[in-house]
């Protein structure tokens, strides 16, 4: 009961949001709240798509998303398998000093970084996202301690079989973390595609905006805001992140409790 009033509560501002996108304009805010639009104003969705570049900002959003995604998953799991299976000097200081980056906020060192990709001549292109999003402190920790439940017999017998450590990795361990994998899929994939502050400070040209910034740049001011269409927007935004978490629940639920099995 308890967890039904709690999932509730979740989903209330979701259902407002998709039935306040099926209303006029002027019914989104009446007083008293209408939950139920008198008319459902199926044309909304029409009207985000024509009025709004929508279709630039999400073919933007998932390249980036996609893009993103992969290059964290490829080089967390690379560099988890560093950690947890090749022995080396100073590889625990390493891996703590990497993993404590997560505690510094991107607030405090992103001027320095838009220098540099400025000087890189990136700014103001995709690849700026890319670039600074390709590599994840949160995707090694999470892999790292999912390989450490994989018994490390395995990687003996195939180095005997004569299987580099590359074999090992791409042939028995990422077929046995497809959990851990999938877990750290929908993580990145939906910071990515939700990421507001990084388009808006790297990305300067209309064509190249994401999602997040074409609907903020929609909603110009308070007075002058369909509202009902920026919820049309917004629920569209949201469609991919649903039917994407959906797929993978059940994995993602997996791999998060097998990967804290350990510390």
């Amino acid at each position: 009961m308890t967890l039904a009033l709690f999932a509730l509560g979740l989903l209330t501002p979701f259902v407002w949001m998709v039935l306040s996108s099926l209303k006029s304009s002027n019914e989104v805010f009446a007083v008293p709240i209408a939950w139920l639009p008198e008319t459902f104003v199926w044309s909304n969705y029409i009207d985000i798509l024509s009025r709004a570049d929508m279709l630039t900002w999400i073919r933007n959003t998932l390249f980036l998303a996609t893009s993103v995604t992969f290059l964290q998953v490829l080089t967390g799991s690379f560099a988890a398998y560093g950690f947890a299976r090749i022995r080396f000097p100073g590889r625990d200081a390493l891996f703590l000093v990497y993993i404590g980056t997560i505690a510094v906020p991107w607030q405090s060192y992103m001027i320095p970084q838009f220098i540099l990709l400025s000087n890189l001549k990136v700014s103001n292109t995709l690849w700026a996202i890319i670039l600074l999003q390709a590599f994840g402190a949160f995707g090694v920790f999470l892999m790292k301690q999912y390989y450490e439940t994989i018994p490390e017999e395995l990687s003996e017998a195939a180095r005997l079989d004569g299987l580099s450590e590359y074999g090992i990795w791409r042939r028995i361990m990422l077929p046995l973390s497809v959990p851990a994998l999938a877990s750290l899929t929908l993580l990145t994939f939906v910071n990515t595609w939700n990421d507001y502050l990084g388009p808006l400070i790297y990305l300067r040209d209309p064509d190249l905006w994401t999602i997040q910034l074409g609907l903020k740049s929609f909603a110009s001011n308070l007075y002058d805001t369909n509202y009902a269409l920026l919820f049309a927007g917004l629920t569209i935004s949201v469609i991919p992140i649903a039917v994407i978490f959906l797929l993978g629940q059940k994995y993602f639920i997996e791999g998060l409790a097998t990967s804290g099995l350990k510390g």
